[in-house]
């Protein structure tokens, strides 16, 4: 996987393409819970994951950065807490300074404006002016993966970011999902041409034969018809 070809790529694509490619790839969608979002609106990011779960103290991260690859993003595990901030303005300048390329907190950053300044994609649950508030114990695998929301994240997983939010995906099937995902993003392309010349997206998709192909068969999904008309809509 040739990961500065995949950036390359990943600018015509949406985190939305990768999703409908894990569902025609049959992998599991992974994706961020929905208040996750950028701290400046617009902000993209791709790189494999640098798991981290917070302690209470900035030296995890600092830790982090230690073993962290050049493009990598740092995925900040805090529960979910919205009680207090975990990642400031000094942590993501250190990243930035580590080569970094984002940073992804299951939880709260502060500093909004100072991040802002720096440029480097932050994607949180959003602010509050605290920051930690106590100390945890440390595990022993406190920088082998990191939660966020439902999903486990690892060493082994891709991070990708846009206006959308936040996918995990496998980095071993990113080549094939980034080829299903830009074969989506053309036909949605093409139907939305079609659709301003005229053509409604119902004619495109002969909604009329689906509907009656249902009267005769209940169980038949629209999804089904959509894979044998070739549309892409749902996935």
């Amino acid at each position: 996987m040739d990961e500065q070809d995949l950036r390359k790529r990943f600018v015509t694509l949406t985190t939305a393409h990768l999703a409908d490619a894990c569902i025609r790839a049959g992998l599991p969608v992974r994706c961020a819970p929905a208040p996750m979002s950028a701290v400046e609106s617009g902000d993209r990011l791709l790189g494999h994951a640098c798991p981290a779960r917070h302690l209470g103290s900035v030296d995890i991260f600092l830790e982090a950065f230690e073993a962290a690859e050049p493009g990598d993003v740092l995925v900040v595990d805090n529960g979910g807490r919205l009680d207090e901030a975990c990642v400031g303005d000094l942590v993501v300048l250190e990243a930035e300074a580590a080569g970094l390329t984002g940073i992804v907190i299951w939880g709260l950053h502060r500093d909004t404006a100072d991040i802002r300044a720096i440029g480097l994609p932050v994607f949180s649950l959003g602010a509050i002016s605290t920051g930690p508030l106590s100390l945890r114990d440390r595990p022993a695998d406190v920088l082998e993966s990191a939660t966020v929301g439902d999903h486990v994240v690892s060493r082994e997983d891709l991070v990708l970011g846009d206006d959308d939010g936040v996918l995990f995906v496998p980095a071993a099937e990113a080549e094939n999902l980034f080829a299903i995902a830009e074969r989506i993003r053309d036909t949605e392309r093409a139907q939305a041409g079609r659709i301003r010349a005229g053509v409604s997206l119902r004619e495109q998709v002969g909604f009329a034969a689906y509907l009656a192909a249902r009267r005769e068969n209940p169980s038949l999904t629209f999804r089904e018809h959509l894979r044998s008309v070739g549309g892409a809509i749902e996935e």
